[in-house]
């Protein structure tokens, strides 16, 4: 008896654990090819999973959306008439080709708004199918969001949970031997620092999921390699020709690890530590800061011979017009007098009274009389 599709797809569920957005029958083919090939692929997440057919549980190929950068249709739309549309990735480019011209265009709507997370403005679907397309895009915001914290530049790195172990084993930890560099970086640092390990952990080309690079010293010379390691849901997959879901990173090293039966080592730079504590010196006391004085020629005092110093005598008070017959004055220099006056005239008085005193004061200052 044969096998029912259903079984075959909760299968698939188990090995991608992403969910399923779409799947149909398509013909494909990459540049160079002369002609298609029949396959059954499922959009799953933002990934095309591709099947020889409809039956069997491990895909043979895949086409990761995120690094999508175009997606142009051949011929324009025809009923009755095959649609190939080019997907132009960043590493590759592939044609899919729909005997349905419907069936294309449905195929066209789901690629699109995985990709770029927004609904074409342009679709000629049926209400129905926009509809599904937008549960498909709230569905895929809300996956994509949930993932966001293990792609950050920064990442979590915890202490190993045992001597023997040189990462750790917590759900979703970075293991000790991940190193934020590009491919062409983590294959230098194999090939250079050779006695440090053979295992690198680091971001994938999109930056949106994790690869390992490992270096194996073959007799012929050694040999680098790359993997890729997709971020889902529930943990990580291993993209090997079985794929292997793990539920951490330190899962996927540990399988790496196990395979290569522990004759490939994390690369874990060493550290350097001191064995002496020493005292450090004294700090300097600063010294209290002096003013300077000024250099100023010293001032000469010379003493006035007796009776050059002219006498000084208070200056006279002026009295005021409100208070002249009380006989109360105020000082020359008040004004707080609101009346205006004639300065020429109070000047004159104030002479003329001052010149009196003088003569008044002095016997030798009186006037000769005639």
């Amino acid at each position: 008896m044969a096998e029912s599709p259903v079984g075959v797809y909760k299968r698939r569920d188990t090995i991608t654990a992403l969910p399923l957005y779409y799947s149909g029958h398509l013909l494909k083919k990459y540049t160079g090819e002369k002609d298609f090939k029949k396959c059954y692929g499922e959009l799953r997440g933002s990934t095309i999973f591709l099947y020889t057919d409809q039956m069997h549980d491990t895909y043979s190929e895949k086409l990761d959306l995120q690094m999508l950068k175009s997606m142009v249709m051949d011929a324009p739309y025809q009923k009755n008439r095959s649609t190939i549309y080019t997907l132009t990735l960043s590493n590759e480019e592939v044609q899919l080709k729909v005997d349905n011209p419907n069936t294309g265009e449905e195929w066209r709507g789901f690629i699109m708004t995985v990709a770029t997370r927004e609904i074409p403005s342009k679709l000629q679907l049926l209400p129905g199918q926009i509809l599904r397309l937008e549960e498909v895009l709230s569905e895929e915001q809300k996956r994509q969001a949930a993932c966001s914290p293990l792609l950050t530049t920064t990442y979590p790195i915890h202490p190993s949970s045992s001597p023997g172990n040189t990462h750790d084993n917590t759900l979703n930890g970075i293991p000790l031997c991940f190193f934020p560099v590009s491919r062409q970086k983590a294959e230098k640092m194999l090939k250079e620092n050779t006695e440090y390990g053979n295992i690198i952990l680091r971001p994938s080309t999109d930056n949106t999921n994790y690869a390992i690079t490992l270096r194996q010293d073959n007799p012929s010379g050694p040999v680098m390699k790359s993997y890729k390691v997709l971020s889902i849901d529930t943990g990580f997959v291993i993209e090997l020709n079985s794929p292997v879901t793990v539920p951490s990173l330190a899962a996927v090293l540990d399988h790496f690890l196990m395979e290569t039966e522990f004759r490939l080592q994390p690369y874990l730079v060493p550290q350097t530590y001191d064995t002496c504590i020493e005292l450090p010196p004294e700090k300097p006391t600063l010294p209290s800061k002096t003013v300077p004085r000024a250099r100023v020629a010293p001032m000469i005092h010379t003493q006035s011979p007796a009776g050059d110093i002219p006498p000084s005598y208070p200056i006279p008070l002026i009295p005021t017009k409100a208070t002249e017959a009380g006989n109360e004055y105020q000082d020359a220099d008040d004004i707080s007098d609101p009346e205006p006056k004639d300065l020429h005239q109070e000047l004159r008085i104030a002479v003329q009274r001052r010149k009196e005193q003088i003569y008044t004061g002095s016997p030798f200052l009186r006037p000769i009389q005639k």
